[in-house]
């Protein structure tokens, strides 16, 4: 059972994606504030992806973004952003969400970009119990946990993806499009730039020093590599 919190003021927006959804094999659980989603969540702990929008009545889908990610890494979660608002989705993602979608969206991408969100957080293609390490890093995948001098590191889903693709190839350049075929899968057709926000969302969890990147450094003019 796959089960997602749809966060949407405008009743015929939220019934529509519910609907499709639902046609999608979704279990969905509505709400129409942020309070009301905050709600909803701790009714149905088993909820494995949020959709929030952000202009919201009471308080908007950055905040209710930031209070999930305060208490669980676990939870996907999808903005919805205006398609002229380049900034909401910078913010949404330094706020700890997973992906955005722009409006207006179609219903299969909306779902295709669930069904890949969901993969993740259930850790469908992890199958054999490994340790990767490198430097002060340990990564289980078994429990899909990270310690850097035996201090856990609490990741999302899409953060764990990345390094654990960093860990795996250490000292190759991987350009953005890898990175982000690996991640997001194959047929994303989001732009670059979710790469570049969670590199610095990662670079904050993960360097001494985020504006001296000693692990994850930059390859200019091509992408990302673990290591110098």
């Amino acid at each position: 059972m796959k089960k997602v919190l749809i966060l949407e003021d405008e009743e015929n927006i939220r019934s529509f994606v519910v609907i499709n959804l639902q046609r999608a094999g979704y279990v969905t659980v509505e709400a129409a504030t942020g309070q009301e989603a905050l709600d909803k969540l701790r009714e149905h702990p088993d909820v494995d992806v949020a959709v929030l929008d952000i202009m919201l009545p009471d308080i908007d889908g950055f905040e209710v973004c930031r209070r999930i990610r305060a208490t669980s890494k676990r939870i996907g979660i999808i903005m919805l952003t205006a398609r002229t608002q380049e900034m909401d989705k910078v913010t949404g993602l330094m706020n700890g969400a997973d992906d955005y979608v722009t409006k207006p969206f179609s219903p299969a991408e909306l779902t295709a970009r669930l069904d890949a969100l969901v993969r993740r957080v259930r850790g469908d293609t992890v199958s054999v119990s490994e340790l990767l390490t490198h430097g002060p890093f340990i990564m289980n995948t078994r429990n899909r946990t990270l310690e850097k001098f035996g201090n856990r590191i609490r990741l999302t889903q899409v953060e764990y993806a990345i390094v654990k693709l960093f860990m795996q190839n250490p000292g190759r350049a991987l350009s953005r499009e890898e990175i982000l075929s690996a991640v997001w899968g194959r047929e994303y057709e989001g732009d670059l730039k979710i790469v570049d926000v969670n590199i610095r969302r990662l670079r904050i969890k993960l360097e001494d020093n985020p504006n001296l990147p000693v692990y994850v450094t930059t390859v200019w003019g091509y992408g990302y590599k673990w290591g110098s």
